[in-house]
């Protein structure tokens, strides 16, 4: 092949992949204002994952590793970006507590999360699509004892939730807001 020819059937593919990434691109940005109809979306597939394993009666450790995961993306969701407590000890070291005050004399800081919810949401959607497509394959349809993978998902949500629930008391944080704050004249 000569060195001026360009690979044709390579760049033919690889100009189609970009035009339909920005097309798919260009999707997801326009979806972004619309947090509600986004998670109802992702609600809906859930079920329809949820109704295939229930009347398939199988695919749990399918079912079982989705719940992991959405579980772990639930955390880095409620958790702060930069972790109080590393911070507090950094602080100690060179006299300066960056992060969220811990006294009421500190500097306010806003709550700034390690996952946006933009990405919580993709990255949930995505692999419950994922878990449906598995579902339609016996390959994935290993033979286990689904209660004890309930239970052991349970004893798991659990404790992580009970520790994170406990940071942030101990940090004075919540990952949460119900609103925009509202002010009456006096």
């Amino acid at each position: 092949m000569n060195s001026s020819e360009p690979d044709t059937p390579f760049a033919a593919v690889s100009a189609q992949t970009t035009k339909y990434g920005r097309i798919y691109q260009a999707y997801l940005d326009k979806s972004t204002p619309f947090t509600a109809y986004r998670w109802i979306g992702t609600g809906v597939l859930l079920l329809a994952f949820a109704l295939r394993i229930f009347w398939a009666q199988g695919w749990y450790i399918v079912a079982y590793s989705l719940g992991i995961y959405l579980l772990n993306l639930f955390l880095a969701f409620i958790s702060p970006k930069f972790d109080p407590s590393l911070e507090q000890d950094e602080g100690m070291e060179d006299g300066t507590a960056g992060g969220l005050p811990t006294k009421e004399e500190e500097e306010f800081r806003p709550f700034v999360r390690r996952l946006p919810e933009f990405k919580f949401w993709y990255n949930t959607t995505k692999a419950i699509a994922i878990g449906f497509a598995c579902a339609w394959f016996e390959v994935f349809n290993l033979p286990v004892f689904w209660p004890v993978l309930v239970v052991y998902w349970l004893i798991l949500f659990c404790l992580t939730m009970r520790r994170q629930i406990q940071h942030m008391i101990k940090y004075r944080y919540v990952p949460f807001t119900v609103g925009k704050a509202k002010y009456s004249a006096k």
